[in-house]
């Protein structure tokens, strides 16, 4: 009887594992990445890419699609889909090596006048290359064509003049449109999938109108994102300005009316100003400016420096100031070494009616790669419309 038991139990085992494999390699058959789902808005661009060797995977089963596209990567697609020509002599960039993947490409990207270096002799290998780079290095690729129709996009003004041309003309061509609130996002870094997008629109010229979103993710609700801060030492807004990016979301800074000075800020004495509100659990800090239009706002990130093990009470002043029933509400912050804790729990007195999702605590250096993984982990949809 034993060992029937035992025999059951390795059968058992071996089914499990058997069933796990198979949905693990049912995705790779699909799109030949583990990564690439064979329904992903994103999927058409990324198998005529890889088909027409233009793209290929960051290993053997992946794609990496939400990875940001870096300029060697970049200088490679552009010099693959001018076939490969024969390049001849070295660049001059001081962070490039000869031999590698990138090599003949970015050689060939920049004698030609496609993608040209920084003013310090580099050329930023793996430095992600924003939507407003991208417009002006196709644009360069393509011979620097005029156009007469001008891009109208919210955030117009924010768009480089050495990239407003080219903007317009790959929006009037009709390979690269507007996010969500008709916003061009010029310095947002753009992903695998995108660039992937963009590419395949300019070669097969499957041309998006103007109105469409950019990112056409598979789902039917759309959902408009803040992320708030409040930033002393520039950390917390390091990581703002990252979650912004990454899901295109509007960014307001926690101002407040009197700014704290290194005085106050000083933790080591009980009468700065900061002792002072901390020790008051009723202190509210006065804020400088107001959000006009919260109630259009589905989610809100809401970040923060750990003072004291807590958040700083201009936070709870923030959460008081607006009626967040039925949003969903994430908080960040940063710190030296304290966690979270319960910094998070404390402030969540602040609002009636939200749902608050768990936060995270970053350090100082944390990178984009660290704010996509924590992003990536939440089980929320965000931005973007569907196109069905």
């Amino acid at each position: 009887m034993r060992i029937l038991k035992h025999i059951l139990m390795i059968a058992l085992i071996f089914l499990m594992a058997f069933s796990t494999m198979t949905v693990a390699f049912a995705a790779v058959e699909d799109t030949g990445f583990s990564d690439v789902s064979a329904d992903a808005w994103y999927t058409d661009a990324v198998m005529y890419c890889t088909e027409n060797s233009l793209m290929s995977g960051t290993d053997e089963t992946a794609f990496s699609p939400n990875e940001s596209m870096t300029r060697a990567m970049l200088a490679t697609v552009l010099y693959r889909m001018d076939d490969s020509p024969s390049v001849t002599g070295t660049d001059h960039f001081t962070d490039t090596e000869e031999d590698a993947w990138y090599s003949d490409g970015v050689l060939w990207a920049s004698q030609n006048g496609i993608i040209s270096g920084y003013n310090n002799d580099t050329f930023g290998t793996e430095d992600a290359v924003t939507r407003e780079q991208i417009a002006a290095i196709l644009w360069r690729y393509a011979g620097s064509p005029e156009t007469d129709v001008k891009a109208d996009f919210s955030d117009e003004e924010q768009i480089s003049s050495w990239a407003k041309q080219a903007v317009d003309w790959a929006q009037s061509s009709g390979y690269m449109s507007g996010t969500t609130g008709n916003r061009f996002n010029p310095v947002g870094n753009a992903t695998r999938a995108e660039v992937a997008a963009v590419i395949m629109r300019y070669q097969v010229g499957q041309n998006v109108s103007p109105s469409e979103p950019e990112m056409d993710v598979n789902t039917d609700t759309e959902q408009n994102v803040l992320v708030a801060y409040f930033s002393c030492t520039g950390n917390t807004e390091g990581v703002a300005n990252r979650i912004s990016s990454i899901l295109d979301a509007d960014l307001y800074e926690i101002i407040p009316q009197i700014p704290y000075t290194d005085e106050d800020l000083n933790y080591g004495d009980d009468s700065s100003r900061t002792s002072l509100e901390m020790n008051d659990p009723s202190a509210r800090p006065a804020i400088s400016g107001n959000i006009e239009n919260m109630d259009e706002y589905d989610v809100v990130f809401i970040g923060y420096p750990i003072w004291w093990g807590e958040a700083p009470r201009i936070i709870n002043t923030f959460l008081e100031s607006y009626d967040f029933s039925g949003k969903t509400i994430i908080p960040f912050c940063t710190s030296g070494s304290s966690g979270i804790g319960s910094s998070a729990q404390e402030i969540q007195n602040s609002t009636e009616n939200a749902v608050w999702m768990d936060g995270h605590r970053f350090g100082a250096g944390a990178t984009e790669s660290d704010v996509r993984s924590w992003i990536d982990g939440l089980e929320v949809d965000f931005v973007t419309l569907a196109n069905d």
